[in-house]
């Protein structure tokens, strides 16, 4: 039996009686370090849902197991105080057993944000940005108006990436992943260090340098959506270096650039908003709230919009570039009678057709078990993993 087959094994019915009374678990979507997530269908009305089975086993030492049942407890709670907005995550279910905790969350069947930015790797390019940007306004409006929310109820996401931002069909956000989430008293801040590098907030890296005694509070979060916004302009981070250290020293000076070449058909108004998200400061930056009256959002008007149509329209014009590159450069000038005689008789249009039909319709298609959905949900000790490195950084 290999790793995979034991972490993925299903927990003994006897172990979770009152899950299994309710939920037929299915495939496995994604996998984590201690966790595996798999679709599951509830037996009374047979709809599909997603579960996040954590395996307490895998923490031996009581300390670590400690540590993941009260990240656990604060996802929770955090998660039930704002089940009541669209754009966020729901949590449907928890089940407890002393060796597995079950949490039931909505099933999100449009992927991640971070696949759609892989996908459209053309949204650099000018045509392709004319059309993309109403998809832009319409994900970036929406997270913003789940942190409008979080932030009112005093919440902080501290996590938050493309990889954590979830997507259905139509293009509708939901915010997921708050296992580093906690919920603020009344002028409380915080200093540990948690998350992913490149989403990092100054604040919180001068807390571990010892340069910041104040804390950081929910103002890390716009920080994390300037760096997403940063990115679905112009298809690549701000702060990006293959060496960790160098990064996060970028990151702390906010040494960022909007002067590049991939800028030069950005507007200003779009520039704008980037530079008040990404402001070292957590004081001078902009709030939730302000950055959804900016004039970037001025022609976001959430019920004309028509999401569907959005996301067709960046997977045809995605598709136009990638055929005319294909001709001009890998496979050479193919006829263009030949094109309208057997279009699909060519592989390379072959593939491409395909590619975008799966697209389009894939909600219509089974989807692979191969999929890494297990990081949107994954509870793991991270805050530790990047102690050692910011420490280096320091000393």
């Amino acid at each position: 039996m290999t790793v995979n087959d034991t972490v993925d094994a299903l927990p003994d019915k006897t172990q979770a009686e009152a899950f299994y009374a309710k939920y037929e678990p299915m495939g496995i979507l994604g996998r984590g370090m201690s966790s595996v997530v798999r679709k599951c269908i509830n037996k009374l009305d047979n709809q599909s849902y997603a579960v996040k089975i954590i395996d307490l086993q895998k923490f031996t030492n009581p300390q670590d197991l400690e540590c993941i049942q009260v990240a656990i407890n604060a996802e929770v709670k955090a998660l039930q105080l704002l089940n009541s907005h669209s754009n966020i995550i729901t949590l449907q279910d928890i089940f407890h057993t002393p060796t597995y905790e079950f949490l039931v969350f909505d099933l999100a069947t449009g992927g991640e944000l971070f696949d759609m930015m892989t996908r459209y790797v053309t949204l650099s390019e000018k045509k392709a940005r004319l059309v993309l940007l109403p998809i832009n306004l319409l994900i970036m409006a929406q997270i913003l108006e789940a942190l409008t929310y979080m932030h009112d109820l005093n919440v902080v996401h501290r996590d938050l990436k493309p990889e954590n931002v979830l997507l259905s069909d139509e293009m509708i956000v939901k915010i997921s992943d708050f296992g580093f989430a906690r919920i603020l008293e009344e002028g409380e801040t915080l200093t540990e260090l948690c998350g992913t590098p490149a989403y990092l907030a100054p604040e919180m890296l001068h807390c571990n340098a010892g340069t910041n005694p104040m804390g950081y509070g929910i103002e890390i979060d716009l920080w994390a959506c300037g760096v997403i916004l940063y990115t679905l302009l112009v298809g690549r981070p701000p702060f990006w270096h293959r060496r960790q250290l160098v990064m996060l020293r970028a990151i702390m000076d906010g040494n960022y650039s909007l002067n590049t070449p991939e800028w030069t058909d950005v507007s200003d108004t779009a520039k704008d908003l980037v530079s008040k998200l990404l402001v070292v400061n957590p004081r001078e930056r902009i709030t939730a709230k302000m950055a959804l009256r900016h004039p970037f959002f001025g022609s976001y008007i959430r019920k004309d919009l028509k999401p569907k149509k959005f996301k067709i329209a960046a997977i045809v014009v995605t598709a136009i570039h990638i055929f005319t590159n294909l001709l001009k450069a890998k496979y050479g000038p193919v006829p263009f009678s030949v094109i309208q005689q057997d279009p699909y008789g060519v592989r390379p249009i072959r593939k491409l057709i395909d590619s975008c039909a799966f697209n389009i319709y894939g909600h219509w298609v089974k989807r692979s078990n191969d999929q890494n959905r297990g990081a949107l949900f994954e509870n793991t000790l991270r805050a530790y993993e990047y102690q050692h490195d910011t420490e280096v950084f320091v000393n």
